[in-house]
């Protein structure tokens, strides 16, 4: 039987119950455990795919097609763990399974239909239906606070769940805050009690307590805590704030001996813990031997969650070069208003990512015509490549007025237009192209080296597309289709190869990254950028 770890939060959000349980995976995956990894959240949102990224941050891509919570990109970063649309869901999810179950019939035999049982059922059935024989280990992140209302029938749910299958097969992880007070020079343990009280009126007691902070804790704090939340002394897990990385984060909590305690007391029979390999890849992070500075030019940047996947990309391929990578982000609309040679003035390459809706695209337009015109190593993502289409029809081939029709229904030249299967979708929700989608490339390309195959699968999540009534007048002047699906009819990336490097892909690259193996498009735009650097530097010693 798989063994369940559940994970909930207290005293306040964003406490980064994500990368916690992706460290745990990870570790366990260390030990020779086989992990699946989930996430409930308790908006009433079916999915994240209609949300604002200012809300919600990005909404993050499976294989499958599932519109997900960013947290799972963690969760695929961290581990090898197979990721699927049952992976995460949410309350809307839950009760329109229920509310249609309902709507057939037959399935309640005429009962009412409540929170108890019926939607405490259908979450405790989410769990179960990661937990087959080819796992060890099932985590699943409660989303939320405990306290916040929407969030009591998942908690109620998890509650039920060791009555189940035994209290011997779950394991509750408490993830906290001991905030220190500056005027009163020290740490506070009152939040961490009431929030565990809290977690205890609903009938959960956790097994193990992780506390963030800022500070180390005394092991009279952690006696302390210990005492008046009822756990062992042992179990109370301090995860500091991390000063280089993200990636600190598993270290730190084996520092703390949290794999062994959750091995012992769930009593799995693992391995020892082989880590190295993720000890290096810190060393690397912290002991980098060049820099690069890469502009984001996008249209959510004053969210910092809303491009979590490419900022930790650009990480990944400067951890593969020993590089430290420096983000300048760029608010797209400065561009449009200001100056963009002044703005942009010492960057190393120009990124422009997705996005959606006119504003902030005349930005990346004048982004793109920088490093075009300039030399500056390019690369585009999604909206990205459909604006790099745009600005090559002006700007290269003098069609005045070109555009996407998503900005101008009405442009005489749409070298960007709606997908033909989108031209009939009325709702928004789970109906873009989606999920993983072939791409064929051509020999010789920039793409065709990076990857080092004639053929890649890469995650979509897009309604417009390059228009072919202009492909050939594109490519005649030098932007040139070189990824496109099997039947050739989508163009799924473009280069301009009389140019230092310069590509846009339709697809997601930054959702198949991973800090131990960098995405191939991500490192080659990075080493690009990193051989502009150093020729920069070559000038200026020769200079002098």
């Amino acid at each position: 039987m798989a063994k369940h770890i559940f994970v909930t939060g207290g005293v306040v959000s964003s406490l980064g119950k994500g990368l916690t349980c992706a460290s745990i995976g990870m570790l366990l995956e260390h030990r020779g455990l086989r992990v699946r990894l989930q996430k409930f959240d308790p908006y009433i949102n079916v999915d994240p795919g209609t949300m604002s990224p200012y809300q919600h941050g990005e909404v993050y891509v499976l294989d499958d097609g599932a519109e997900c919570d960013l947290d799972l990109g963690h969760y695929e970063r961290f581990t090898d763990a197979k990721l699927t649309r049952d992976c995460n869901y949410t309350t809307g999810k839950i009760y329109l399974s229920v509310i249609q179950k309902e709507r057939e019939g037959k399935h309640y035999e005429g009962n009412t239909v409540q929170v108890i049982p019926h939607i405490t059922d259908e979450i405790k059935a989410a769990v179960l239906r990661l937990a087959d024989d080819d796992v060890d280990v099932v985590i699943t992140e409660i989303g939320g606070t405990v306290g916040d209302i929407e969030g009591l029938p998942f908690l109620e749910a998890i509650r039920q769940f060791p009555l189940d299958v035994g209290k011997e097969n779950c394991l509750f992880i408490h993830l906290t805050l001991v905030p220190y007070l500056k005027a009163a020079g020290e740490m506070k343990t009152k939040p961490t009690q009431h929030s565990v009280t809290a977690l205890r009126q609903i009938g959960i007691q956790p097994d193990v307590l992780i506390c963030r902070t800022e500070h180390s804790m005394s092991e009279d704090m952690k006696q302390k805590i210990a005492l008046f939340c009822n756990v062992e002394p042992r179990a109370v897990i301090e995860e500091r704030d991390r000063e280089y990385s993200i990636y600190e984060v598993p270290l730190s909590l084996v520092g703390n001996g949290l794999d062994e305690l959750i091995v012992k007391k769930l009593n799995l029979k693992a391995n020892p813990l082989e880590i190295d390999d993720w000890r290096d890849l810190v060393e690397r992070i912290k002991h980098p031997d060049a820099e690069v500075t890469i502009a984001v030019v996008g249209k959510y940047i004053k969210h910092r969650d809303s491009y979590k996947s490419v900022y930790e990309s650009l990480d990944h391929a400067g951890i593969a070069h020993r590089a430290r990578v420096v983000v300048r982000r760029i608010e797209a609309e400065e561009l449009s208003q200001g100056d963009p040679a002044a703005l942009l003035a010492g960057v190393d390459g120009i990124l422009v990512p997705g996005g959606f809706g006119m504003r902030g695209v005349d930005g990346k337009l004048e982004a793109i015509r920088y490093a075009r015109t300039r030399g500056v190593p390019f690369f585009g993502i999604c909206l990205g490549m459909q604006c790099a289409t745009v600005e090559f029809a002006r700007n290269a081939l003098g069609l005045e007025g070109a555009n996407s029709t998503e900005f101008d229904k009405m442009t005489p030249h749409p070298v960007i237009a709606l997908m033909e299967g989108q031209r009939v979708v009325r709702e928004r929700g789970g109906t873009m192209r989606l999920g993983l989608q072939t791409c064929v490339l051509r020999p010789g390309s920039l793409a065709h080296r990076a990857y080092g195959a004639d053929e890649v699968l890469e995650r979509h999540r897009h309604r417009y597309e390059f228009n072919n009534g202009y492909r050939m007048h594109m490519e005649d002047s030098g932007l040139i289709p070189t990824g496109t699906s099997p039947d050739g009819s989508l163009v799924e990336i473009i280069e301009v190869p009389d140019h230092p490097w310069f590509l846009a892909v339709q697809f997601h690259p930054e959702f198949r990254s991973k800090p131990t193996k960098a995405h191939p498009l991500f490192r080659d735009f990075i080493a690009a950028a990193l051989e502009r650097r150093e020729g920069g530097r070559a000038e200026v010693a020769a200079g002098a």
